[in-house]
């Protein structure tokens, strides 16, 4: 039985949990900077992102910093991954398609991407980008448009960018407005959170 201190609290809760939505998720390869996974943790968290994926080949894992990510990591489910191939094979089973931020000559603009159906968004390394094994097992690449001298983000303020044009899609066609969870899984997000 759940135990609140506060009916207001409960509502903050389940206003979060609906919120959520389950076809959209980001994974994060190789991501060296704990200060940025937790950062991009905390857009996770802000977007509605339940689902994080980190594909850790090269780096190590990361320690996440509880000031970065305002313990946005409290309220995500983080999965890990050894492998860019059981990476792509789990997503690709579950129907997402995967999309690779990184420049390469068949890279679509960020704001001709259909981010509203199932989709996994991957953001790779600061330095080397998108490993080119995951990159013959991704379904399209993309790009942000920029229109000055630098033709580079921070890779949180990247991923930030990218999951905050999937929400105003979402938003615009109402995806926000009704639960993507069955009602068993709300439940059950909602009495993992109030463990937390």
């Amino acid at each position: 039985m759940r135990e609140f201190k506060t009916e207001r609290r409960l509502q903050r809760l389940t206003q979060a949990a609906e919120a959520r939505q389950a076809s959209l998720r980001l994974i994060l390869e190789n991501i060296h900077d704990s200060h940025n996974v937790s950062a991009i943790l905390r857009s996770c968290d802000a977007t509605g992102v339940q689902n994080v994926g980190l594909l850790y080949t090269i780096e190590e894992f990361p320690k996440l910093n509880k000031v970065t990510a305002s313990s946005a990591n409290k309220w995500i489910d983080i999965q890990r991954y050894k492998s860019e191939k059981d990476c792509c094979d789990e997503l690709h089973k579950l129907g997402y398609k995967i999309y690779a931020s990184m420049l390469d000559e068949n890279a679509v603009d960020l704001y001709e991407l259909d981010l509203t159906g199932p989709v996994a968004i991957v953001m790779g390394n600061e330095k080397r980008g998108v490993s080119p094994e995951l990159q013959k097992l991704v379904d399209k690449s993309f790009y942000i448009p920029m229109r000055g001298m630098v033709q580079s983000l921070n890779v949180s303020v990247a991923s930030a960018v990218i999951l905050y044009e999937a929400q105003r899609q979402r938003f615009l066609k109402g995806m926000y407005s009704v639960p993507s969870f069955t009602k068993e899984e709300l439940d059950n997000l909602i009495d993992k959170w109030c463990d937390k």
